[in-house]
């Protein structure tokens, strides 16, 4: 690829020793495995903002939807100097073009979801707010894919982030230059099956939205769309009765070039699959053998095929 994949990360889950105690929550498969194909942005908003390293612990406090941030001993308010320091951390990050961020989970500065927010004068907190530089981070990003370290811990909440990482990386690569129906239309196709794999619904809007060519709405209107519904329904899980349904479809453009014994292999491994005895990647192999085998150009273009640089091995879980 001609540019890096950039992902934000909160700097504790690469090793960074900036935690309120001086350390770290190093995650091995961030750092060691996806490392190997992204380039990561770390940022810790604490020590960024000048909390020092070790540091009283802080919490949210007050309205779960504008919570301020203060130090759990102290009371010292952190609020006014952490929304500055957020407005300038979010306008520098434009400029690396993210792929994605990996919070970390729980932390009142960057917990995505769930994240303690205790009511003024004491009491029980409600687990229910976010951090307060993660919660501004995807209000400013609203398409780009977030997860937390413990979600990633869920094989498929992690093949699903990290399949979104690389779709976003090819959007922004085919938007470079500006709104351009050429483009769009490449794009487009090259991900119709990933797409029908995650919603047939969304798989049909946007078709409809390429083939009117933004003549309702205008061609920069026209890319709006179509990202925030690619986007919004790329976060829909891809299950294995979804992915039966695009195996399948698959298997119908080799109707006339392969055997019967070969298509009843096929569906014998799809329904392995769908009653969870071997991993996606077992029908999978296959389907690319079977496009190399037939020289199939359309399905070879295809990214669902290959979405992701195999050694992620994201599609190897049962």
């Amino acid at each position: 690829m001609p540019h890096p994949i950039r992902v934000g990360i909160s700097s504790c889950l690469l090793g960074d020793e900036v935690r309120y105690n001086g350390g770290h929550k190093l995650d091995l498969y961030l750092r060691d495995i996806l490392g190997q194909f992204v380039e990561f942005v770390p940022v810790c908003p604490e020590a960024e903002v000048g909390m020092g390293i070790p540091r009283e612990p802080v919490r949210l406090v007050g309205d779960v939807a504008n919570p301020r941030l203060v130090g759990r001993e102290s009371g010292k308010d952190w609020t006014q100097q952490m929304l500055r320091w957020t407005d300038g951390r979010l306008k520098k990050l434009e400029s690396f073009h993210l792929c994605g961020f990996v919070f970390k989970k729980g932390s009142p500065s960057s917990g995505m979801e769930k994240v303690r927010v205790y009511p003024d004068g004491g009491g029980q907190p409600l687990y229910s707010g976010r951090g307060f530089f993660a919660g501004r981070f995807m209000d400013h990003f609203p398409q780009l894919p977030v997860e937390d370290d413990g979600r990633l811990n869920d094989p498929g909440l992690r093949e699903n982030f990290i399949e979104r990482i690389f779709v976003m990386y090819r959007w922004l690569e085919s938007t470079n230059d500006g709104p351009n129906m050429k483009a769009l239309i490449e794009f487009h196709t090259r991900h119709k099956l990933l797409i029908m794999s995650h919603s047939v619904e969304a798989y049909r809007e946007l078709g409809r939205l390429v083939a009117g060519h933004g003549k309702a709405v205008g061609i920069s209107r026209l890319f709006e769309q179509y990202s925030t519904i690619l986007f919004t329904n790329l976060q829909l899980k891809a299950t294995p009765k979804k992915h039966r349904n695009v195996l399948q479809h698959c298997l119908g453009y080799f109707k006339k070039q392969i055997t019967q014994d070969e298509k009843q292999e096929m569906l014998h491994l799809i329904d392995q699959f769908v009653e969870k005895n071997i991993p996606l990647i077992v029908p999978m192999t296959l389907m690319n053998h079977f496009v190399r085998k037939y020289a199939e150009p359309y399905l070879a273009s295809q990214h669902y095929l290959s979405p992701h640089t195999l050694e992620l091995k994201l599609r190897n879980h049962v």
